[in-house]
């Protein structure tokens, strides 16, 4: 039996969808479908949390398991919340550092995603969004080149979710947050890079 642990915030634990529909647990139903036997996924997200705020929560939960592969998924909140980028990669560091320790060490086994672009959402509506997808671009910037740095895996679904984020079938009752159709775009894309993971 594979483990999976999932780090983040409402874009992991799936905000305003059932607990099945979310990205970790329709990636870990798509490796099931495909004969790798996976555990349901161990979530430790929440909506609204920062990089600070996760790496509180993972402290607080003090998991004493290894897993066979971890998936990261942070930084909206921080942009949202007005933080600097540097700021970010700093917290970010720490929160990668902590995932590859979760997968016993092994840095291949951390699947880092883009952070989602909510400016393209109806609820950004009257704020400036192409200000928003700026700053969203550089935080993933950040992630992804710190992320191939330390060898960790990353997957780009930004695109995803400025090409969708009108649609309201890709959308939640709250027109922020993904539906799980949107999800299953991610975890579609997940459960592959976990195919090849899983081999090495």
């Amino acid at each position: 039996m594979y483990s999976y642990l999932a780090l983040g915030d409402s874009y992991t634990i799936g905000e305003q969808v059932p607990g099945n529909e979310n990205f970790p647990h329709q990636a870990a139903a798509i490796l099931r479908q495909q004969h790798i036997d996976v555990t349901d996924p161990v979530i430790i997200a929440t909506t609204g949390w920062t990089t600070d705020e996760l790496a509180a929560s993972i402290r607080e939960h003090n998991l004493k398991e290894s897993f066979s592969f971890v998936t990261l998924l942070i930084g909206v909140n921080n942009q949202y919340r007005g933080r600097s980028v540097e700021n970010y990669r700093e917290e970010f560091l720490q929160l990668l550092n902590t995932a590859v320790a979760y997968a016993g060490g092994n840095a291949g086994h951390v699947i880092v995603l883009s952070i989602p672009d909510w400016g393209a959402t109806p609820f950004a509506e009257g704020r400036d969004r192409h200000q928003i997808a700026i700053e969203i671009d550089a935080y993933n910037a950040a992630c992804k080149e710190i992320a191939l740095k330390h060898n960790c895996r990353f997957i780009e679904i930004t695109e995803s979710t400025r090409h969708n984020g009108q649609n309201p079938d890709y959308l939640a009752a709250d027109q922020l947050h993904p539906s799980s159709k949107e999800y299953a775009i991610w975890a579609s894309r997940l459960a592959e890079v976990v195919k090849q993971v899983l081999k090495h």
